[in-house]
This record gives structure tokens, sequence and C-alpha cells, in this order.
């Protein structure tokens, strides 16, 4: 269960916050852009009935335009929610960290989950099977860090 721990911690918890992050600054870039674009549409906009002010109406409809689709993007594309999904999935890995760690490390053996019990409720709360989280021990025990691969987030 502890080399379960070690690649909960070094590859799904890391990929999860790195991958939270790039959600994050992506949200930040559209939540600042997309009123900047309409700010310089409607300024555009102004224009619209003067002689020499054919650039500025031409800037305005470009950035009416783009403040279009990046506001459709971030409020359609649900950026924040998607930071939100990986944040929540690193907080739940955090979770079955502890959970095992407290499990393992109980010293009152009247107290301590059964053993096989306790394997089967963490395969089903990581969504694998049995045989793949024992697979997975097997795997982190003999291989170094750096070759483990991913459990939880895995596809088949």
């Amino acid at each position: 269960m502890r080399n379960i721990v070690g690649v909960l911690k070094t590859k799904d918890m890391d990929d999860y916050m790195k991958l939270g992050e790039k959600a994050l600054k992506l949200n930040k870039m559209l939540a600042i852009s997309g009123p900047i674009l309409t700010g310089i549409a409607a300024i555009g906009s102004a224009f619209v009935g003067t002689t020499n002010g054919s650039l500025a109406v031409m800037v305005g409809v470009m950035c009416g335009a783009i403040a279009s689709v990046v506001n459709t993007f971030e409020h359609g594309g649900q950026i924040g929610m998607v930071f939100e999904m990986y944040r929540s999935n690193a907080g739940f890995f955090k979770l079955m960290q502890e959970t095992i760690e407290s499990n393992v490390n109980e010293r009152d053996v009247e107290r301590r989950e059964n053993g096989q019990v306790f394997q089967t409720k963490v395969a089903l709360q990581l969504g694998r099977s049995l045989s793949e989280l024992r697979h997975l021990a097997a795997s982190a025990a003999s291989s170094s860090s750096s070759d483990e691969e991913e459990f939880a987030s895995k596809l088949f």
C-alpha cells in the first residue's frame, strides 16, 4: 500500500496540480482579455460616424468579434470548472494518500481495517480492479520512481 501512496503522490497528484495551474492561467488570461477587447470594441464603435475613422471602426469590429469568441470560450468552455475539477482530483488523491497512510501506520491492530477489505476499498475508490492495484504495487516496488506508471488516471 505504501507503493500505491508513492505512485499517487509522485504521478497522479503532481499531474493534476500541473494541469490545474495551466487551466487557471488560461482562465485568468481569458478573464482579462475578454473585457479589454470588449472595451476596445466599444471605443472603436464610437468612431462609426466620423469621416476618417475607418481604421478605428475596423479595429472595433475585429476586437468585438474576437471578444465574443474569447467570452464564449471562457464561459461556454467552463474553464473555471476545469480548474476546479483538477484541483478536486488532486485533493481526492491527497485524501487517499492520508487514508492509506493512517491505516498502514495504525499500531493498534483492532482499529486497523482488514487488509483485503481495505485493498478492495482503495481499488474501488480509484476505479480499478484489485488485480490492477496489486500489479501497480508490485511494479512500483520493483522499478525506480521515474518508471512508475500512473494508476488512477490511466486509460484502458
